[in-house]
């Protein structure tokens, strides 16, 4: 089991930037594959961005790719999301989440372990 905390979203006008935050205290946390998917009201859940157990892999939707950058600290058991030139469109709850070493996918549902969520929200 894989507890994952989320912290860092908020409100911010278009253009502007946020950092996600997950942090897997108590984890095995270089054990595992880590990445960020989001859900916007009303609809299913998009992945986002991933991340290998070393941070040699990453990956990215092609929605976001050049705005927003996934890392990781695995001292600190944290993996990061700079999120920026926010636009409306990226307005909603983003989930961290974890699975085992063994490939860095880019499907939501191939990832065991999630997060309570952070809220973002895009104004114009």
């Amino acid at each position: 089991q894989v507890q994952l905390v989320e912290s860092g979203g908020g409100l911010v006008q278009t253009g502007g930037s946020l950092r996600l935050s997950c942090a897997a205290p108590g984890s095995t946390f270089i054990g595992y594959v880590m990445g960020w998917v989001r859900q916007a009201p009303g609809k299913e859940r998009e992945f986002v961005a991933a991340i290998s157990y070393i941070g040699s892999v990453t990956r990215y939707a092609d929605s976001v790719k050049g705005r927003f950058t996934i890392s990781r600290d695995n001292a600190k058991k944290t993996v990061y999301l700079q999120m920026n030139s926010l636009q409306a469109e990226d307005t909603a709850v983003y989930y961290c989440s974890a699975r085992p070493r063994g490939g860095v996918p880019e499907h939501s549902y191939e990832y065991d372990y999630w997060g309570q969520g952070t809220p973002v929200t895009v104004s114009s």
